[in-house]
């Protein structure tokens, strides 16, 4: 895993954790933006790593990771942490795991659940394929796999493609569908989701709200899986600015 900093160190401290099949460099835009208002962190998850080759070693591993730096490097506590997707499951499990302190939590369509266990590989493969057409697509692929995608995605799909390729898809995403969130613990805990995605999204919503009432969710009319992000950071780092300032 890699820890990409920038930022004031005196500032409060945002984490970043981007998604399945894509790099830190997702949340350039965002971190433009709050550069000046946070210490940021974006991490870098093994297995989709920018120019350099590694493997997907498991939801549980990584979180461990981020603990470990965490700790080691910021005191055991994070003011904000942001979790796109895969990102988000594993912002999950760090706050399950109750080992450092995170002020305010967003997960972004993180895949609490896990699927039947005679849907997962077939996804999982159906998955891989999905993004290895992203490093080589034509017109034909891009319309037969891409409708639920969006350019800027799919370009951040194919940056890292080859660096773990078809395996580190196919870890990841059979390990995110095959564990499910049993318990979660937070100050702040934030869930979003666009509604082109709520068929998926929405009983994750659900089983964290069981799992922590107190749960904020929040959903985007119009947008897909990571859109609002992607499509609007200045209103993302809006919402973060606010969850932190608010309080303060």
């Amino acid at each position: 895993m890699t820890f990409n900093t920038c930022g004031d160190k005196g500032n409060p401290i945002l984490l970043l954790i981007p998604g399945l099949g894509v790099s830190y460099e997702i949340f350039l835009p965002l971190i433009d933006i709050l550069k000046d208002r946070f210490q940021i962190v974006a991490a870098g998850i093994d297995g989709f790593l920018l120019g350099k080759e590694s493997c997907f070693t498991s939801v549980d591993d990584q979180a461990g990771q981020i603990i470990t730096y965490v700790q080691g490097n910021l005191g055991g506590h994070l003011d904000c942490a942001y979790g796109l997707s895969l990102g988000g499951k594993i912002l999950s499990r760090v706050l399950e795991r109750r080992e450092i302190v995170i002020d305010h939590a967003i997960m972004d369509a993180a895949p609490l659940l896990p699927l039947p266990k005679w849907l997962v590989d077939p996804l999982r493969y159906y998955q891989s394929f999905n993004v290895w057409t992203c490093c080589h697509w034509t017109g034909f692929w891009k319309w037969v796999f891409h409708s639920h995608y969006f350019d800027v995605l799919l370009e951040e799909c194919r940056k890292v493609w080859p660096y773990g390729k078809g395996k580190a898809v196919r870890d990841g995403y059979k390990d995110v569908y095959t564990h499910k969130l049993e318990s979660i613990h937070g100050a702040d805990i934030h869930y979003w989701y666009g509604t082109k995605e709520a068929f998926v999204a929405k009983p994750q919503a659900e089983h964290l709200k069981k799992l922590y009432p107190a749960a904020k969710v929040e959903v985007f009319t119009g947008m897909n899986h990571g859109q609002f992000l992607i499509d609007h950071p200045e209103q993302a780092a809006g919402k973060m600015l606010c969850y932190f300032f608010a309080n303060q």
